[in-house]
């Protein structure tokens, strides 16, 4: 398994439009995508940080207080690049490591899985 990069943070924030405006006009980070998600009643805005580097805002109507799972405000995973998801959950599921079932991303169409670290930190592999 070869993990060489980060490929985005994802954050879920109390008040959407502020942080877009802070992260877009402020920072200066470019929208790859922004999309409203009407099952889940949230927006969920992919940013350039760079070539390699997204960050995942994810506006939430209330979000809980942070909690061991990544569905609240704050940090709610960090991910990491490889060129074979399945191949990279199948070298973690041999260490020991529960990994949760591949699936695909509905916005960017690539693989994607979760793992924790031994603390609860939600992590991503992606493609």
């Amino acid at each position: 398994m070869k993990l060489s990069q980060i490929h985005h943070v994802a954050i879920i924030v109390s008040d959407y439009e502020v942080s877009k405006d802070f992260y877009v006009n402020k920072l200066g980070f470019a929208i790859i995508r922004e999309n409203y998600r009407p099952e889940k009643d949230d927006w969920k805005l992919d940013l350039r940080v760079n070539d390699t580097t997204e960050l995942e805002i994810f506006g939430v109507k209330n979000p809980p207080e942070r909690v061991t799972r990544p569905e609240a405000a704050g940090l709610r995973h960090l991910a990491f690049y490889t060129d074979d998801v399945e191949a990279a959950a199948v070298e973690l599921r041999e260490k020991g490591i529960a990994v949760e079932p591949v699936r695909m991303d509905e916005f960017s169409h690539r693989k994607f899985t979760f793992f924790a670290d031994p603390d609860g930190l939600p992590l991503e592999l992606h493609e």
